[in-house]
């Protein structure tokens, strides 16, 4: 009997001991090795090192923790380690989780609704797994997830709108091969363009909603999907009408029904009405054919004529890496990869999923989703065919077009924007770049797609505009030709993710005049810019000097680059765009104006700026010498070297 009672009290310590040890395991930690538990099989033993004796998992593979946050988990990272098992509800305990990642593994079973409650979560991918049932009904509540890939599942149900209103919304939402069913909901819409948007392989069904971004998405977003139709896909939905925008050939046309339409039913059609109903489909196809023709020459290059080109390629294209030339005939491609890193070849990037993310005159930018590695930019040059023309004049073109993109290939600064590659034929110029997914210093300032919530606070703005001054400046002083860019404006500084600012559109007014056969000069100056972009706020960045007659054919110079720089710095400051001024006048003149008459700085300065006293006088340090960067005249503007220095010196 004693010694029962003695082995008794030993289990009992031998209890308590491990519940001791247990309790030493923080909150998170303990939801975690609730998925370990969920976890059935571990082949590569991948959580070997999650064990209940530590005080917090932060010494756990694929586990980071918050710096400084008391072993709070900010992410799990667990990739293709064959994990079989399914997701705990537990994890909805990990409060300050930012990145949930276990693509590649085994997992079955359904996504746990406690998951909606991560708050902070941004990064969510469960892609490539075995999961199954519907999407949490409450994943609209994740208010900061901005990339989510639940691709290569066994998910159903209907696609829930409460996606597209995902406030942070704006790397991937991948939701491609599954098994969901019904429409895509028009809220589906309002996704950012910048958003990487995969529908493929399901079994979704109806027309595509033509609203807000669907409208700008490539098919490769819907293909796979049989019960699918309408733009952009070529499958027309059933008792669809004509779309006046995109006329096609229609071969199920019946022209005796077509002619006997508002006909009493009881009579005979006359024998004219065959005749008029030749005479009609003649007009559509005589129509259709007009069209086709203008696209040809006008809009950019279908897939089908890029395919048609490679019929006469022979092996002329200039693959990534090489430095050859095309060196028989005139005809051929060339593309070349300015940078040695640069690695994704012609025929990848040709086929990749291309989402349009700015018009302009001059041609569209796209983001450009390749099948491995990062997205990239590629801005396709509006400008007429080069097949026209003679041998010699086309060969002259060419030439040309390579001379001035290996030139903008050649600047290399933190604060410039690197041509990657490039890519020329006769009917086809492509310039390839990072793809910088914050967006612009504009729309930042004035609001767009990609601009914060929240205002730009001064200290974010001072580095934006020290930087791209140093981008700017490099520009200037790195060759014996003193480059000029001709288009300086606050949308063409861009900014990456820890808002870096990036000089762009270097070299374009150049390039696109170097390969117009008719083009006057390749010097075209910053009013031929302002022109070219038909925005009224482009001409208040052009000089005085630009703005007399004749001065849109004038010569580009560094001293109008300074003064289009100058009104950066005041959108900077006030943030208004360059043509709100008080009183009619542009920017720079109101402010011109408001320091002679030595009004208060808090009349002229951003208003969500007033709340930073801090920063009053590095404000008006920059007004200064934006004001000096706008003299009206050009010999008393400073050079942007001199700019550039007098803006680091600030703070």
């Amino acid at each position: 009997m004693a010694a029962a009672a003695r082995a008794v009290v030993v289990v009992v310590l031998v209890l308590v001991a491990v519940a001791v040890e247990v309790a030493a395991l923080n909150t998170d930690g303990l939801a975690l090795l609730a998925l370990k538990f969920a976890v059935s099989e571990d082949p590569n033993g991948a959580l070997s090192t999650w064990r209940d004796a530590d005080n917090d998992p932060c010494g756990w593979s694929g586990v980071t923790c918050v710096d400084g946050g008391g072993g709070r988990v900010a992410g799990v990272e667990l990739a293709n380690f064959s994990l079989a098992g399914y997701l705990p509800s537990e994890l909805s305990l990990l409060s300050e989780l930012v990145t949930l990642s276990l693509p590649y593994n085994q997992l079955a079973g359904q996504i746990p609704v406690a998951i909606t409650a991560l708050q902070k979560l941004a990064a969510l991918d469960l892609a490539h797994n075995l999961l199954s049932g519907q999407i949490p009904a409450g994943i609209g509540r994740l208010v900061s997830l901005s990339r989510l890939d639940l691709s290569s599942n066994q998910l159903n149900g209907s696609l829930p709108p409460a996606i597209a209103g995902l406030p942070r919304l704006s790397g991937v939402l991948n939701l491609s091969y599954n098994h969901f069913t019904g429409g895509i909901p028009p809220e589906f819409g309002g996704i950012p363009v910048a958003v990487s948007l995969d529908l493929r392989g399901n079994d979704l069904a109806g027309e595509i909603p033509q609203v807000g971004s669907l409208v700008n998405q490539g098919p490769t977003a819907f293909d796979d999907n049989p019960r699918l139709c309408g733009f952009p896909l070529k499958v027309e939905c059933a008792g669809e009408k004509e779309d006046p925008r995109i006329p096609e050939a229609n071969g199920g046309m019946n022209p005796g029904s077509a002619a006997a339409v508002g006909r009493p039913p009881k009579r005979r059609s006359s024998p004219t009405v065959p005749i008029l109903a030749a005479i009609v489909v003649v007009a559509i196809v005589a129509g259709i054919f007009l069209q086709w023709q203008c696209r040809r020459r006008c809009a950019a290059t279908t897939r089908d004529e890029e395919k048609e080109s490679n019929k006469d390629k022979s092996g002329a294209v200039t693959l990534a890496g090489s430095e050859e030339r095309r060196s028989g005939g005139e005809e051929g491609e060339v593309f070349v990869a300015v940078d040695d890193g640069f690695g994704l070849e012609l025929e990848e990037l040709l086929r990749a999923s291309a989402y349009v993310v700015g018009k302009s005159r001059g041609g569209i930018v796209y983001r450009v989703v390749p099948g491995h590695g990062p997205a990239v930019a590629v801005r396709r040059l509006s400008e007429p065919d080069d097949g026209d023309g003679g041998s010699d004049s086309r060969w002259r073109r060419r030439r040309a077009f390579e001379t001035e993109a290996a030139a903008i290939g050649r600047a290399c600064h933190p604060n410039v924007a690197r041509l990657r590659a490039y890519y020329y034929a006769p009917d086809e110029k492509l310039l390839i770049y990072d793809y910088l997914s914050n967006g612009s210093l504009h729309s930042a300032l004035h609001g767009g797609p990609t601009a914060s919530p929240t205002p730009l606070p001064w200290s974010a703005r001072l580095s934006i505009v020290q930087g791209a001054a140093r981008g700017l400046a490099y520009l200037h002083e790195c060759s014996p030709r003193r480059y000029v860019h001709g288009c300086i404006k606050s949308s063409k500084i861009l900014l990456d993710d820890e808002l870096r600012a990036y000089v762009s559109g270097f070299g374009l007014a150049r390039l696109v005049a170097g390969a117009h056969k008719n083009a006057q000069s390749k010097k075209l100056g910053t009013a031929a810019c302002a022109l070219r972009s038909g925005a009224l706020s482009a001409l208040a960045y052009v000089a005085p000097e630009l703005r007399t007659p004749g001065g849109a054919a004038a010569a580009a110079t560094q001293k109008g680059d300074v003064f289009a720089f100058g009104v950066v710095l005041l959108e900077a400051v006030t943030g208004r765009e360059p043509t709100e001024g008080e009183g009619g006048l542009e920017l720079e003149a109101w402010v011109r104006r408001a320091f002679k008459e030595e009004r208060p700085l808090s009349e002229v300065v951003d208003p969500t700026l007033l709340g930073e006293v801090h920063a009053k006088k590095q404000v008006l340090a920059v007004f200064h010498v934006a004001l000096g960067c706008t003299e009206p005249d050009a010999e008393l503007r400073p050079r942007m070297r001199a700019v550039a220095e007098s803006l680091d010196r600030i703070g």
